[in-house]
């Protein structure tokens, strides 16, 4: 593969500046619970802050007097930017941070299209935008890269190793003018990725067309956890297991063999009569904590203590998702991690 001279995508767990969320607002995107919705950013928010600074998209006078209020007017260790947005996953649409190794360190911006996830939900015009916004925020130069990429679809562990899904990456409606060698190619010189991961399908109710922030994360160098499904009646079981059984073949872009950690799904998540795709892949690692989604559910406490043993330096804090996965996504998928 041919990688970007100097740039490099950091790993979650590597320090980072802040942590950047875009403030919800669309009630369609959560039919019925919208009002619900709010007060899970808030604990999010109030979750996160003390580990990471917080930087809040808000689109308006209206939605900056919700953020004080859900915050009872403590906006310590959170930073509000006007930026006009259509929805919240900030991870799909916002730009992918890299770092320069030369000894500067610099932190960079990259700027991918956005499409609405195979142009599934309208309008996404205020979305597309929003990297080069944040590059004038931040005065930190930006590089367009000609390809469609969500940040819920990739994952790294730092030193040049990217997982991903041939469902979503290979997907004809993200980039039908791509082949799969076209695709590598350009992660590798943009975000300095040497070897490309790839697993196969997502898990049920995800509309994404199977992002890995919900099957497979890197917690370390050659380690990773993935979610696995115990129960092979249930219709997650075999892509999952399919999933597993490539990643026990992997190796790291140094060589080395994964080791396959195994994260429960949680039990069905179901709003409306439609199969929502919960699962406890989709957390986020901060500084010092880990927000993990749960949902309800008597497998929670053993996600949890899973994850605290993977992170021992970070505390690991739950945050009721119940509600929020009704929008089909999670913690991870509405927030953005800034390297410092």
């Amino acid at each position: 593969m041919t990688t970007h001279p100097g740039n490099l995508m950091p790993a979650e767990w590597e320090p980072h500046e802040a942590v950047w969320f875009s403030w919800p607002h669309k009630r369609s995107s959560w039919p019925g619970l919208f009002d619900r919705i709010p007060r899970i950013w808030g604990a999010m928010i109030r979750a996160l802050r003390g580990s990471d600074e917080v930087r809040l998209l808000v689109r308006d006078d209206q939605v900056e007097e919700e953020v004080r209020r859900e915050l009872a007017g403590d906006l310590s260790g959170v930073r509000l930017f006007r930026v006009p947005t259509n929805d919240a996953w900030i991870r799909d649409y916002g730009p992918i941070f890299v770092r320069s190794s030369d000894p500067t360190g610099s932190v960079k911006l990259t700027w991918w299209g956005y499409n609405a996830w195979g142009r599934k939900y309208g309008p996404w015009d205020l979305d597309q935008t929003v990297p080069g916004k944040l590059a004038a925020i931040l005065e930190q130069p930006v590089t367009e890269t000609g390809m469609i990429l969500e940040g819920g679809s990739i994952d790294v562990d730092g030193e040049g190793t990217l997982l991903t899904t041939e469902s979503c990456l290979l997907n004809p409606n993200r980039n039908p003018q791509l082949t799969r060698t076209d695709i590598e190619r350009r992660l590798g010189e943009f975000l300095g990725v040497r070897k490309v991961l790839w697993l196969g399908d997502g898990i049920v109710g995800d509309d994404t067309d199977g992002h890995v922030d919900d099957l497979t994360r890197f917690v370390a160098p050659a380690r990773v956890v993935t979610a696995v499904e115990q129960d092979p009646k249930d219709e997650n079981y075999h892509p999952l297991a399919e999933n597993r059984e490539r990643l026990r073949g992997m190796t790291d872009a140094r060589g080395r063999a994964l080791e396959v950690l195994e994260l429960p799904m949680p039990r069905a998540v179901r709003h409306d009569g439609h199969r929502c795709p919960a699962s406890y892949a989709n957390f986020l690692i901060g500084n010092s904590v880990v927000l993990v989604p749960t949902f309800r559910c008597d497998r929670d406490e053993a996600a949890l203590g899973m994850l605290r043993d993977v992170f021992p330096g970070r505390k690991v804090v739950g945050i009721d998702c119940f509600d929020m996965v009704w929008g089909l996504g999670a913690i991870h998928c509405v927030s953005q991690q800034q390297p410092a």
